[in-house]
């Protein structure tokens, strides 16, 4: 503890020393002398804020070419991705992890929560992954959220601020891209925006965008090159009536499709992590391969319709905010390993073996309804306030089955068989049907104690009552048992803040968030002490932090330490029964986190912008994640054990200079240095057992460089990402597989894991009028 607080303070020490030469915000609002953000719910200034907050701007992400959320952790201090597919994306925040099924951080699309707020649907690999054409901004928000997000805001919240339709001017652009991966396949992109004023108070806004993002693993199983390529598209149309300046509806929607064929994830040596080559005979090569007998695919569907209503009536305005969403997960995956095969030879074709392969088919979809109502005080200089009720119910549905197939011709087969005289429908099938049902009451309230010092305090009571129909049936073995729970979570934050000057100020944070339990399946033979529900895990986290720029912003700083205490911490575990181990949700006991985050420009001479953001944050486990009773199995982790995907140390380095080349025409270049340490992988008992250790990825570092030159009205762009083509893994799988999938292999240990891309090289040019 001693050499983790000397660590500390040497990075505080730093940040000061920077501070001499002080460092930036992203602005989002480029060309303006403040950055304006909403993140306390209400419009203000980031130097206001008493919290730990990046913005990146919509300039900032095309330049970098920041498509999903695994771009972004190298724009936001603390921010971690689990990553293997577009829309299969784990978000962690100030190191809030334990690889279990529910989601750590909220997303938001403007006011509007997006996702599931329970934990009975694997929401915690499905963040909100929209595109970011036409986005005006990215705020995240570091540190539990409760008191204005709510439920699972334990990490913090990540949201996407969308532009506004304007009266003002017809404004249209668009733009046209390509882009090849190392090693693998070629992509485009098209998107388009207009802007219409229809009259002195009615506007609309709509965009669309479609990428191709190419492929770089192949399947080796049935030849197929770049076989992970995948396509994103849909668009967003927003319609404003502002018939006075106090009054306005806006009315929202939001479709975005995500279609992929096999998933990102490729086969390594446990212990190398070199790609393996189940074809070959397992050899290690540099080639990235996934071999599968059945084609592999998904796709995501995102749908989110809104209402906004702003009323101004003098001295305070209401909000209303209506949505309506869907989420919708659908996916096949092969699971042919010799074990599974045998398995499944053995009832389906029991005199013909290695004919019948298996796959996996996971099929998720949320229904969700949000109203908030949300009153708050005009601007004061003495006292401000917001009160608002939340309501939100929302309908969830897990459905998984295994599905025979033909491996000669790849051809599904009828899932009903006969054992022993007994016909069954299905050989295993697992569904959850839910309902999730939150109401809750938030007030929140900043007090200012003369020019330079205010206090911001707040509470949340949130209720919810679920309800649930669970069941894993094996061979018609096992039924399904229904469920409830009902839990009430009180959240709270504090934050005084004292203004060193016009320009710097300094601040404390105190907060709690929580993240819903929920009715647990009980499975047959489980034990008479089984829990029938999983508590709510909840955070209380500790920050102080610096802010301060000059008066022309030419030098910005933005620097915080936190300490996060972590109780009941959600955990995927199992239960073993007569027909095998089940797959149900735990609490495990405590955990913390603790570190350092800084984010610092400099601009010494006319158009040259020098940035470092950077973070140092240790998170282990305090306790063994062993429930104390209910005949739950080990996941793996113990005390001392640094919480998944988690690195101790990560930053990136960013240099760009714009110039002016001729009348009307401006130039850039800019580069990018990211350097990731080692981080732990998922909680594994079996990596353990085979290796007496946890399992861990090592560190990396890579180069971005990018170009650009705007015209008055067009625009060219190139970009070279992971310029040195590094070798990283942003995920590994949780257990190895003692058999590779090639027909007759021999039997060695071997993972799946995902990577970052390798090098990718593009180009884009686009219009504007």
């Amino acid at each position: 503890m001693a050499n983790l607080r000397n660590r500390l303070l040497a990075g505080m020490a730093f940040c000061a020393c920077v501070t001499a030469t002080p460092a930036l915000a992203q602005d989002a609002n480029e060309g303006t002398n403040e950055i304006i953000v909403t993140a306390q719910r209400r419009e203000q200034t980031l130097q206001e804020v008493p919290l730990s907050l990046t913005v990146v701007g919509e300039q900032q992400l095309e330049r970098q070419a920041a498509l999903s959320l695994a771009d972004y952790t190298k724009l936001v201090p603390g921010l971690n991705v689990q990553a293997q597919d577009a829309g299969i994306v784990r978000i962690v925040l100030r190191g809030a992890n334990t690889g279990s099924v529910g989601s750590t951080v909220a997303s938001y699309i403007d006011d509007m929560p997006f996702g599931s707020s329970g934990s009975l649907i694997n929401a915690g690999t499905a963040a909100a992954d929209f595109d970011p054409f036409d986005v005006a901004r990215i705020e995240v928000l570091r540190g539990p959220q409760g008191t204005l997000y709510g439920s699972n805001s334990l990490g913090g919240v990540l949201k996407y601020v969308t532009n506004l339709p304007s009266t003002a001017a017809f404004e249209a652009r668009a733009q046209t891209g390509v882009e090849a991966v190392a090693g693998g396949g070629t992509g485009f992109s098209g998107n388009a925006m207009i802007n219409v004023p229809l009259g002195d108070t009615l506007a609309v806004r709509a965009s669309g965008f479609y990428r191709e993002r190419p492929g770089f693993i192949d399947s080796v199983g049935f030849n197929v090159k770049n076989a992970n390529a995948s396509k994103s598209y849909g668009g967003r149309a927003s319609l404003l009536f502002a018939p006075t300046d106090n009054f306005s509806i806006r009315l929202q929607s939001v479709l975005q499709n995500i279609d992929g064929g096999t998933p990102s994830s490729f086969d390594i040596d446990p212990v190398s992590h070199k790609p393996y080559n189940a074809a070959a005979g397992g050899v290690q090569t540099g080639e990235r391969t996934r071999f599968v007998l059945y084609p592999d695919g998904y796709d995501i569907r995102y749908r989110l319709f809104a209402g906004t209503l702003e009323w101004d009536f003098g001295g305070a305005t209401l909000s209303s905010i209506t949505s309506h969403s869907k989420q919708t997960y659908q996916s096949v995956t092969d699971a042919s390993t010799n074990a599974l095969r045998a398995t499944i030879n053995a009832f389906y074709a029991p005199t013909a073996p290695n004919t019948v392969g298996f796959v996996f088919v996971n099929n998720q979809q949320v229904k969700k309804f949000t109203q908030e109502l949300r009153l708050a005080s005009s601007d004061s200089e003495t006292f401000e306030w917001t009160v608002g009720g939340y309501y939100t119910k929302e309908k969830t549905r897990l459905y998984q089955t295994y599905i025979p197939f033909q491996l000669s011709s790849r051809q599904l087969m009828p899932t009903r068989l006969t054992v022993g005289g007994v016909t069954f429908e299905d050989f295993v099938i697992s569904y959850i049907n839910a309902s999730y049902e939150e109401l809750a009451g938030f007030a929140t309230g900043t007090l200012h104690l003369g020019d330079r010092f205010d206090i911001t305090a707040g509470g949340r009571y949130s209720h919810n009552r679920q309800e649930s129909e669970q069941a894993v049936i094996q061979l018609g073995v096992g039924s399904a048992n229904t469920g409830k729970s009902s839990q009430g979570v009180f959240t709270w934050s504090v934050s005084p803040r004292f203004e060193l000057s016009d320009h710097a100020s300094v601040y404390a944070r105190v907060a709690k968030g929580f993240r819903p339990g929920g009715p647990n399946l009980i499975p047959l033979g489980a034990p008479a002490d089984f829990p029938s529900q999983f508590k709510a895990d909840t955070i209380i986290s500790y920050e102080a932090g610096l802010r301060a720029e000059t008066a022309d912003r030419s030098f910005t700083f933005d620097g915080s330490i936190f300490y996060l205490d972590w109780k009941n911490i959600l955990i995927a575990t199992t239960v073993n029964t007569p027909t095998g181990p089940v797959g149900v949700n735990g609490n495990g006991q405590k955990a913390r986190s603790q570190g350092v985050e800084l984010a610092v420009t400099a601009r010494p001479t006319a158009g040259l912008t020098v940035m470092i953001n950077g973070a140092y944050t240790d998170a282990k486990l305090l306790q063994d994640t062993v429930p104390a009773s209910g005949g739950l199995n080990l996941t793996g982790g113990l005390k001392g054990d640094r919480l998944p995907y988690v690195p101790e140390f990560a930053a990136t380095i960013s240099v760009d200079y714009d110039w002016e080349i001729s009348a009307g025409a401006k130039a850039y270049v800019g580069a990018n240095v990211r350097l990731v340490s080692d981080q732990p992988g998922t909680f594994s008992a079996a990596y353990r057992a085979a290796y007496g250790r946890a399992p861990e990825i090592d560190g990396y570092k890579t180069v971005d460089l990018r170009a650009g030159v705007n015209f008055e009205r067009f625009n060219l762009s190139v970009f070279a990402n992971n310029l040195t083509n590094t070798y990283a893994l942003s995920s590994l799988g949780s257990a190895f597989t003692a058999a590779p999938s090639a027909i007759g292999g021999s039997n060695v240990n071997y993972l799946t894991a995902a990577g970052i891309r390798p090098r990718t090289i593009g180009a884009s040019v686009g219009v504007s009028f």
